[in-house]
């Protein structure tokens, strides 16, 4: 069995049956993904106990002499029980054991063993089901005292399991896994190893699926959290070398003449920070090797400003820009923006085109031809971009917005409309804490905005709290229709469209309150007396696309007083009349959620109010999320406060990777120190050696990625 590797398939180990099994239930298929199916928990065997004394519900450990051994089919389903009669001479206990015929033949009356398991009672007598035991033949009572202290002391390991596959019978797969490979290679070099003071990854990976002491356990764990950290960073930082090793259309960075002209028309200062991403951008544009660089900044912090001075330099250099929206109302109103920031004189030059799935098919062939023809410098769309029917002259950049919105697929089938791989510019108003860009943006450029532009009105925010103060929610209705009089305009926000059926009480407790929706309230809201002769509308996203752009437009015109709404307007949308924001059951969305939306009042020269309405008890942690989004007006703050709350979460996501998160153990809260120092170790390696020649151990490990994590690795 000496070829047996982390690559082989469980059926080669294991047998067809047992592989079909855990493929099926667990997703595991191969040597690899058995050994990482750790244990989510360990258990302790408990004192050493009499059986006249066994605690019932409680892991006991017992040595004892098995007196009889019996197997019966059993009568109810198909298989067999082998029931196991043992005694310590003051009393007996019952082992049962379901399909394992092979425990009958070990089993034999007269043997000396040390049994532990969960005591349990049936039919008026104790038993313990699938127990772990060891025998001995012959063993001296010295010996037998020895290796029982010794057991006590060894965790118990807990596996992740379902209905029909016990922990008992993962358990027993790890270890035939375990016994049939004979080595485990080694992606981390001995060196770096050696350095940390960690165990090689066979004796990890053993260490933490055999544990001889908890103290062993926990050195086995911090070591495979490490492995995992670097091959994650490693195949980031390759990905990144590789990247490099493309060429791509330099756009210089001279100030080209409408780049020029455009900044004459800019009415005010770019703040410090605009200024060192412009210049960071304009840099990379000038290079002939593509450009991957995220841009987070805050809500109204400039980041759209930076996007289209990078336009403006690729049109000087010749080239065309596409900037993917994740909505129609975000890519339109990105359009319009352009276009007034553009002027009568450089819109006519760079001709902004939109393009989405609700136009015409006039509108959109005309749209596609000036594309095509390279006459529009500019385009915006959605996932109308995507489309084979629209197609570029020569493009040069593409700016992803609100990067979350779009998977991996998306993002790359827009850059690969460019005859050469065009530079790439991700923006997101969402910041993300440093670990997490170190762990999932690793092969990425960040640029942050933090500064804010002269003029941004302060937006104070308030909780609601309802439960404590019901009557709070009318004077929060009495503000907004204050606002409204003296001539602002409001949002409302609602986490559902439609109000779900009453549900029913269960054992005599009331139901969870059902959340506002908008469909509900809007109506509600209409005629209620504070909000007599103000104009009240609705808008989500189950609306046709065309409405719901009305919608838009309306209250952007001022033609709409109070707009209750989904998280359809989270982003992009600018109404810098709009001075108050209600959030209906606030504990429905996270924290920077509440933070985006948020940033849709106080745009103007009004100051901007928001108040989080809940329900949730005071000392919950729902309240405890709200309450950070009042007390900090800092995204990049609550970004961080976010990742404590959700304890972790999915890192990952499934918007980035396509599929489940591959973090296994590593905590990207807890890890930070081991993310970096990792990320410096297998930086050294990538420099000197990118192709991973001489680390084929390594190699395989990226390799080893889900299909799904390498899409992400490879295209984000």
């Amino acid at each position: 069995m000496d070829d047996i590797g982390l690559d082989t398939p469980l059926e080669d180990v294991l047998g067809k049956r047992d592989a079909q099994q855990l493929a099926k239930q667990l997703d595991v298929t191969t040597v690899a993904g058995m050994l990482e199916h750790y244990p989510r928990r360990y258990a302790r065997r408990g004192e050493m106990t009499a059986i006249e004394s066994l605690p019932l519900g409680e892991h006991v450990t017992l040595v004892a002499r098995v007196l009889r051994v019996n197997e019966r089919q059993m009568r109810a389903r198909r298989g067999s029980i082998v029931e196991v009669e043992i005694t310590d001479e003051k009393g007996i206990v019952s082992l049962t054991f379901f399909n394992q015929s092979w425990r009958a033949k070990q089993l034999q009356p007269g043997v000396t063993g040390i049994f532990s398991g969960k005591a349990s009672a049936y039919r008026g007598a104790i038993q313990l089901a699938h127990p772990e035991y060891e025998l001995f033949e012959n063993a001296p009572l010295e010996a037998l005292s020895e290796r029982r202290d010794q057991w006590l002391k060894e965790p118990i390991p807990i596996y992740p399991a379902t209905a029909s596959l016990p922990t008992w019978k993962v358990a027993a797969a790890v270890q035939a896994v375990l016994d049939a490979v004979p080595f485990l290679r080694d992606p981390v070099p001995v060196e770096t190893r050696a350095m940390f003071g960690m165990y090689s990854y066979d004796e990890a990976m053993r260490a933490i699926h055999q544990p001889e002491t908890f103290k062993l356990l926990e050195r086995a764990r911090e070591s495979l959290r490490f492995t995992e950290a670097y091959v994650l960073q490693a195949a980031l930082l390759q990905r990144r070398a590789i990247s490099e090793l493309v060429a791509a259309r330099a756009r210089t960075d001279a100030v080209g003449p409408m780049l020029e002209a455009f900044d004459r028309l800019v009415p005010f200062e770019l703040t410090p920070d605009q200024k060192t991403v412009g210049r960071q951008i304009a840099k990379d544009l000038a290079r002939g090797v593509p450009m991957h660089r995220l841009v987070q900044g805050e809500v109204g912090s400039g980041k759209t400003l930076v996007a289209l001075r990078a336009m403006l330099q690729v049109a000087d250099a010749g080239g065309q820009s596409a900037m993917l929206a994740p909505t129609e109302v975000l890519a339109s109103q990105h359009h319009r923006s352009i276009i007034d920031s553009l002027g009568p004189e450089l819109s006519a030059q760079l001709m902004p085109t939109l393009i989405t799935g609700s136009m015409t098919k006039t509108e959109r062939k005309r749209a596609a031809l000036r594309v095509v023809a390279g006459e529009a410098k500019i385009v915006v769309g959605t996932h109308a971009l995507l489309s084979d029917d629209v197609m570029f002259d020569d493009l040069g950049l593409v700016i992803v917005d609100e990067q979350h919105r779009f998977g991996v697929e998306q993002r790359e089938s827009l850059r690969a409309k460019g005859a050469q791989p065009p530079h790439l510019l991700v923006l997101t108003a969402t910041p993300i804490p440093r670990t997490v860009a170190m762990t999932v943006f690793g092969d990425l450029d960040i640029s942050s905005i933090v500064t804010m532009p002269k003029g941004r009105q302060k937006i104070e925010t308030f909780v609601v709290a309802t439960r404590e103060h019901p009557h709070w929610l009318e004077r929060a209705w009495q503000r907004v229709a204050e606002e409204v009089d003296r001539g602002r305009q409001a949002f409302v926000v609602c986490p559902a469209i439609e109000p779900a059926e009453p549900a029913e009480p269960v054992d005599g407790e009331e139901p969870a309150q059902p959340v506002t929706a908008v469909m509900e309230l809007a109506p509600t809201l209409a005629v209620h007396p504070l909000f007599a002769g103000k104009r009240v509308a609705a808008v989500h996203g189950a609306m046709p696309s065309d409405e719901k752009d009305a919608a838009m437009r309306a209250f952007a015109e001022g033609k709409i007083d109070v707009l209750v709404a989904t998280t359809v307007i989270e982003v992009g949308v600018n109404v810098p009349n709009a001075s108050v924001m209600i959030v209906m059951d606030a504990d429905r969305f996270g924290v920077s959620q509440l933070h985006q939306l948020r940033g849709r009042v106080g745009r103007g020269e009004h100051a901007g109010l928001c108040l989080l309405v809940s329900n949730t008890e005071e000392e919950s942690t729902a309240r405890e999320r709200i309450n950070a989004v009042a007390e900090t007006l800092d995204g990049f703050e609550l970004a961080e406060r976010d990742l404590e709350l959700r304890r972790e979460g999915d890192v990952l996501g499934t918007a980035q990777s396509g599929g489940r998160t591959s973090l296994k153990l590593l905590r990207v809260i807890e890890d930070t120190e081991l993310i970096r120092s990792a990320r410096d170790e297998a930086a050294l390696l990538i420099d000197d050696d990118w192709s991973l020649k001489r680390w084929p151990d390594l190699k395989a490990a990226i390799g080893r990625h889900s299909f799904e994590e390498r899409e992400f690795l490879g295209k984000s």
